[in-house]
């Protein structure tokens, strides 16, 4: 096996922190996998991972060394790359991540745009309301929603996105319109709670942000649920605006406390490799950004 091959195993056992998941995702047995690692480790003269009956993990050199592999191997993909002419033909696989509803409404009509003007790469995409770490999971490209943490990664600025409290047009009229988010105490409201959400809706009062307890009697963990239960005439709610666009536009919801809303939440479209990245994810990030700008600047203002 040549230090190339090496790489690539001991970066994948790295990465799935298991000889076994990475024997699956390299199409080996796990004791080939297991002896490449043992004489990679015999080859330098350290140890790289720490073995137990129950977990798997790197050594201080160990992780360094991974990220030379993970370092190394993308700079040969790339040399390939731009040999085979794939520079200006991406193909091969991609990952993806998004929050959920937002990747459902605005994410997925962009890869399947994408995947008809380049049917030589696959896309794999992961829907789910956590920030998702691009390098431990492997995943090349990832659409956020809120301020970023300083990092190494790219990102690219798409547009913007509200926290809006809005209700059914009819309960509005029977009920009244509140004028403050302390006169929410009097309504009832629907409250959308998922994990790391708490009951609290947020606000901008007298310029500082400030969270009230609505003590919704409706409380459910999906902003669909909330939406719809808003649709239906139930109470207010607190959901981001590209939740709710197409019922704001037709009328079926209105927005209220437009006053009190915090700043508007940036979007980005975030990835690890720069412009020196591979096709696939360079072409990718470009044709994501260009139709994200375009689709959220058509939200309600």
């Amino acid at each position: 096996m040549n230090r190339f091959q090496e790489m690539t195993v001991f970066l994948a056992v790295a990465e799935a922190q298991s000889f076994a998941a990475a024997a699956r995702r390299l199409q080996m047995s796990a004791p080939s996998v297991t002896r490449s690692v043992a004489a990679l480790e015999r080859r330098l003269g350290v140890l790289l991972l720490l073995r137990t009956t129950r977990s798997l993990r790197l050594t201080e050199a160990g992780q360094r060394y991974a990220d030379d592999c993970r370092r190394i191997l993308e700079e040969v993909e790339q040399a390939d790359d731009a040999a085979a002419g794939a520079m200006a033909a991406p193909r091969g696989a991609l990952s993806l991540t998004a929050p959920a509803l937002f990747g459902e409404l605005h994410v997925m009509p962009v890869v399947m745009d994408y995947l008809r003007a380049h049917p030589q790469v696959s896309l794999r995409t992961l829907l789910v309301d956590r920030v998702v770490n691009l390098l431990d999971e492997g995943v090349d490209v990832a659409v956020r929603i809120g301020a970023l943490p300083d990092s190494t990664l790219t990102a690219v600025p798409v547009g913007q996105v509200r926290r809006v409290v809005c209700a059914s047009p009819a309960f509005l009229e029977r009920h009244g319109v509140p004028k403050d988010p302390d006169a929410l105490a009097r309504y009832c409201t629907i409250t959308a709670a998922m994990e790391g959400r708490g009951p609290q809706w947020r606000f901008l009062q007298d310029g500082q942000t400030r969270r009230v307890d609505v003590d919704s009697q409706l409380t459910v963990t999906s902003f669909q649920a909330a939406v719809l239960a808003a649709r239906q005439d139930w109470g207010l709610t607190q959901v981001m605006s590209y939740q709710v666009a197409p019922h704001l536009a037709s009328g079926a919801l209105r927005v209220v406390l437009r006053d009190y809303e915090l700043p508007p939440v940036p979007v980005h479209v975030v990835h690890s490799e720069g412009r020196r990245g591979s096709a696939k994810v360079r072409s990718f990030v470009d044709f994501c950004v260009q139709a994200l700008r375009r689709d959220l600047a058509l939200l309600p203002a």
